[in-house]
């Protein structure tokens, strides 16, 4: 696979060639939606019309004064900025825990702390986990509901699709002579411990999209990534699979030079970041099928700070935050209603090209069984 594809944020990186391919709250909940009738507990409200309109949703939303999200990275899609617009447009301060977390992680927080003003209000959720525990979430639909597609979405509100990358190949040009051109070039004895992915597949969507590109590139497919879960066997038999978190501190140290993760992430540790960004990192998602998967957002049934949680969806949902995303190499799902309306940030558009024609993504069956090879195969072949 040699192919290159250019995303959103390259052209940040004027003089850099860049080739393509996530606390405590001590408030407690205030849930009255004000004036305007309608549902008056926010905790039950499955639109800001049902319960009184934007307006009664902001008031209420600033009365709670916070707002609880967990895994969210600052340099995740540009989340640190997400987060920015959001405190400084509502004056709500935005506790993040765990920011390194896995969706896993952001699950177990949720059923830990029910009960608890430290719990999750939203969730930012790779599929397979999602699929499991929809119990958890509750319905909702943002004002501009109609310019998310169809098939994006939960039909009654439990979770909408928000933004997706391309799984995709970073490496310190520093480090390596010879650019990674796919997967299977990093079985090369060049790569002997240095090559990690950003997780437990078994826990985290970005380390099982990892298996899945593999999958792909190896004869298997969606339906069945055993292939993918062989290959990383074979990576670790080289020794060139380094089982370490990588991290923008891990990379400058040297010990994780190559790292497979979603194409924004790659972006954000390279020229694109400016001067908290390596100059020498670089970006490949190989040719073929790009590998795609969408995170959703969704609110916890249980959030402590309830309106809050959905004013946090509606501003997600909204030009200003998906152009975030975007202006950070992510699609977001909006994207074909801000280009009919005009709101799109034309720059970040053109830098990205538009999403591949061959992208890939799993669907929530295909998401489910990859999950049952994970659980059965990923430890006994890599050893852990």
């Amino acid at each position: 696979m040699q192919h290159t594809r250019t995303l959103a944020g390259i052209a940040l990186a004027a003089a850099a060639v860049v080739t393509l391919a996530g606390c405590s709250a001590t408030s407690s909940a205030s849930t009255s939606s004000g004036s305007g009738g309608g549902d008056s507990d926010w905790k039950t409200a499955t639109s800001a019309e049902s319960a009184g309109g934007m307006d009664a949703l902001v008031k209420a939303a600033k009365a709670e004064g916070q707002l609880n999200v967990i895994a969210l990275p600052p340099t995740w899609a540009n989340y640190g900025k997400i987060i920015d617009g959001f405190e400084k447009k509502y004056d709500i301060k935005v506790n993040s825990a765990n920011p390194n977390g896995s969706s896993a992680d952001e699950v177990a927080a949720v059923k830990s702390q029910k009960g608890q003003s430290t719990a999750p209000d939203v969730l930012d959720l790779g599929n397979a986990v999602m699929q499991q525990n929809l119990d958890l979430l509750t319905d909702y639909k943002v004002a501009n509901w109609s310019d998310i597609p169809d098939t994006l979405k939960d039909a009654d509100g439990k979770w909408t699709r928000d933004y997706t990358g391309l799984m995709s190949i970073g490496y310190d040009s520093s480090k390596i002579q010879d650019a990674p051109k796919d997967l299977n070039d990093l079985l090369d004895s060049e790569y002997n411990g240095k090559v990690s992915i950003a997780g437990d597949p078994t826990q985290a969507n970005q380390a099982a999209s990892a298996v899945y590109l593999a999958a792909l590139e190896n004869g298997g497919s969606a339906d069945d990534i055993t292939k993918g879960v062989d290959y990383f066997g074979k990576l670790k038999q080289a020794g060139n699979f380094q089982n370490v978190l990588p991290t923008q501190a891990t990379v400058a140290s040297g010990e994780t030079p190559v790292v497979i993760q979603w194409s924004y992430n790659n972006l954000a540790w390279g020229p694109a970041a400016g001067s908290s960004g390596n100059k020498n990192w670089k970006t490949v998602v190989p040719e073929g099928q790009a590998l795609g998967s969408y995170y959703s957002q969704a609110i916890n049934k249980d959030a402590p700070h309830p309106a809050a949680a959905r004013l946090w969806q509606e501003y997600i949902a909204s030009p200003d935050a998906q152009n975030l995303y975007l202006q950070a190499g992510a699609f977001p799902s909006t994207l074909a209603a801000m280009e009919q309306s005009g709101t799109v940030d034309k720059d970040a558009l053109e830098a990205a090209g538009g999403m591949p024609k061959d992208y890939v993504e799993l669907t929530d069956a295909q998401v489910t069984d990859a999950a049952k090879v994970l659980a059965a195969k990923w430890s006994a072949t890599m050893g852990s």
